[in-house]
């Protein structure tokens, strides 16, 4: 397989404006101007490369934090119903998925803060978390039952892979007590990084014994920030801080033979795998844990995954600044032989450059087509194996959720949103295993944010799956090729303002398939 970067962005280009989202917004356009790039009646001619191999995808996931504890106690018919929606690889009877297929579930381990109640000074009870460590040293398996049956109700849907990650150490090892930090410090004396990693093994073999094979651990989250205001349970760290961690879990794992994979380091930006930016010992993070000449070298332990994580906040907009970020992680990653990048946790945050502000729950199509252009950036431009959103259940009243409810502890309403199903035109179609290969716009490489095309092809049956983002105002009409021969189409499924990732037939031949404006369409080809 071959790395190279993907050339969205060329240099002499000129600006124009385009619509995303329901917004104008600034962007690169080739020489000539917007209405000549996709003028309304032009066929626009896509064409797969099947040849040009880049990187295998492995899974699409979300996280249980913070609503599992309490939806995972719900009623049945409810609790159920949600985890169809995230899970389910079934179709109902009008040939629509019930779901959107996930691959990967990440359970946050708690560190015990909900039994610390208000003492626990996290004011947010849904942002503090039960943790199986008593304060006595005992282990109590059934604490988190909320959160262990949704991982049980995603092994029972098929999702392949399991995850877990605690934001901070049980509140019984920190420096504060509790489970945030004081003043910017991390949390967790060094002392205590093998006690850490004894319990993280304690808590792999206790879900275990509850059937739960748990196939990595994410032992930091977002080391970059202070965590020191009681917002949630969180702590920062630095990378020699990272690595001492790492080698006593690591050690930890393969004193019980497990084969739990070590996942690092959750990076809270995606610049800091590639330079120091503004956290000096905290950032080059490929370098600092992946080159053999590094003090904090970690890549070659037993049980650390050959793979890098980050986060894709505060860095998707503008697109020319998005692409060029994500072309500096592919080069820093294909700089270590065999490392892969996974984009590790990503919801809408900020008001990124005016495009869309994270503020205010919206189940509508506007968010959904922001955050399939960011999975489209993620994938094509810095090469992501994974893509994991944040929460998948959000009671907030903010762009944070695949599925929304009420913020009721023991009983509530569900919401599904548009985000959800633009997530599934990914997860649904682009199974564990699926090639991502080369795409050409017109015979181009470079590609119009307007209309955004990947592609990605099966290494078992030959199936090829198109996602594309048409985030403009009109229809646009494709030719879909595979190496220059017109395809085949099996399947088409579309989220728009009308349709949750429906099968439909919106308008296509052996020659022509209108794409609708303002829609993210999966087209499944015939092999």
């Amino acid at each position: 397989m071959k790395k190279c970067l993907y050339n969205l962005v060329k240099p002499m280009l000129k600006p124009c404006v385009f619509a995303v989202s329901g917004l104008l917004i600034a962007c690169q356009s080739s020489g000539q101007d917007q209405q000549q790039d996709l003028p309304e009646e032009e066929i626009v001619v896509i064409n797969a490369l099947k040849n040009e191999t880049y990187q295998s995808i492995e899974h699409f996931g979300a996280s249980d934090a913070w609503s599992g504890q309490f939806v995972g106690l719900w009623p049945d018919q409810k609790k159920n119903a949600i985890a169809e929606l995230l899970f389910s690889k079934e179709n109902d009877t009008d040939g629509n998925p019930k779901g959107i297929g996930l691959s990967m579930w990440r359970f946050n381990v708690g560190a015990g803060s909900a039994q610390q109640g208000e003492e626990s000074g996290i004011r947010d009870e849904w942002r503090r978390a039960e943790s199986f460590l008593e304060t006595d040293g005992t282990y109590n398996w059934d604490r988190q039952a909320g959160q262990v049956w949704f991982a049980r109700a995603a092994q029972e849907f098929g999702v392949g892979k399991l995850l877990i990650f605690p934001n901070s150490p049980p509140v019984s090892m920190t420096k504060t007590g509790k489970a945030y930090a004081k003043d910017g410090q991390s949390n967790l004396a060094e002392e205590n990084f093998q006690a850490f990693g004894e319990y993280l093994t304690q808590v792999i073999m206790g879900l275990q014994q509850k059937g739960l094979k748990v196939d990595y651990v994410s032992p930091v989250n977002e080391p970059q920030w202070d965590w020191s205001d009681g917002g949630q349970e969180g702590t920062p760290f630095w990378n020699n801080e990272i690595s001492g961690i790492v080698k006593a879990l690591d050690k930890a794992l393969s004193d019980e033979n497990l084969t739990t994979k070590i996942d690092i380091a959750e990076a809270g930006k995606i610049n800091y795998l590639y330079e120091q930016a503004d956290k000096e010992g905290r950032g080059n993070q490929v370098a600092d844990f992946f080159q053999p000449e590094s003090s904090n070298y970690i890549g070659d332990l037993t049980q650390v995954s050959q793979t890098v994580s980050a986060h894709s906040y505060f860095t998707t907009s503008p697109f020319e600044s998005a692409v060029n970020q994500r072309e500096r992680v592919a080069a820093a990653v294909s700089s270590v032989q065999g490392l892969s990048y996974w984009m590790s946790e990503y919801c809408i945050l900020g008001d990124n450059g005016g495009e869309i502000n994270g503020n205010g729950r919206d189940l509508g199509i506007d968010p959904a087509l922001y955050i399939a252009r960011v999975i489209h950036n993620d994938l094509t431009v810095s090469n992501a194996s994974a893509w994991h959103w944040w929460l998948a259940i959000s009671p907030y009243d903010y762009k944070d959720g695949l599925v929304y409810i009420d913020k009721q502890k023991e009983d509530g309403n569900y919401y599904e949103s548009k985000m959800l199903w633009a997530l599934g035109n990914y997860s649904r179609f682009v199974k564990p295993g699926y090639l991502r290969i080369g795409v050409q716009v017109n015979k181009e490489n470079q590609q119009n944010p307007e209309l955004l095309v990947s592609a990605y092809q099966s290494n078992s049956n030959g199936e090829i799956v198109f996602v594309v983002v048409n985030s403009g105002i009109k229809d646009v009409t494709l030719n879909l090729m595979v190496d220059d021969k017109l395809t085949s189409v099996k399947g088409l499924y579309v989220t728009s303002k009308d349709s949750n990732l429906e099968s439909l037939d919106i308008g296509y031949s052996d020659d022509k398939i209108v794409i609708p404006s303002r829609s993210i369409v999966t087209v499944v080809s015939n092999p």
